[in-house]
């Protein structure tokens, strides 16, 4: 029997994950005004635990950010390479918070997780922070504390039902404690 720790989401909750998706793609483009020659579209991929790979697979975080170097097939020159950044959910994470906080729904978590995720795809396609092969769980606190800042100044606005309770659960991360 499959236990609530190692679930992956089913059809339904995927279909979630699809909608959370383009709301997050939705508000970080108007919020950081990428035209759509900038916006990320072929820079990033959203994958769930189902299909990510064994080094995408994280324990604690909800989710983290995978940079993968491409290049185009018919270029063989170094100028055609390009990042792409693969958002990998943590399905068992996901499904586990929503399951002990009855509050907290899967469309306004999942929202907020997506828009955390492409802040973080902003900043380094936009240099404000550097990649270096590091997983969500070892990036900088300062660096999470500005991309949960910046997450929760693009959600304010946004009339979601069940936001509130999802901004209530990070709250600890847009707070300085002197650190």
């Amino acid at each position: 029997m499959e236990t609530q720790i190692d679930r992956f989401f089913n059809p339904s909750e995927l279909e979630t994950v699809s909608k959370a998706a383009v709301i997050s793609e939705d508000l970080v483009n108007s919020y950081y005004k990428l035209s759509s020659g900038q916006w990320l579209k072929n820079r990033y991929d959203i994958r769930t635990a189902r299909d990510l790979t064994s080094h995408e697979r994280v324990d604690g975080p909800f989710a983290q950010v995978v940079k993968y170097e491409g290049q185009k097939a018919d270029v063989p020159l170094g100028s055609s390479r390009f990042s792409l950044y693969t958002v990998c959910l943590q399905d068992p994470a996901i499904l586990g918070t929503v399951t002990v906080q009855p509050s907290i729904h899967l469309l306004p978590f999942l929202v907020y997780v997506l828009v955390h995720e492409l802040v973080h795809v902003v900043r380094f396609l936009q240099f404000h922070h550097r990649y270096e092969h590091t997983s969500e769980a070892s990036m900088t606190l300062a660096e999470e504390r500005r991309v949960h800042c910046l997450t929760y100044g693009i959600l304010a606005p946004v009339a979601l039902e069940g936001l509130k309770q999802v901004f209530d659960f990070f709250e600890q991360w847009r707070i300085d404690h002197g650190q």
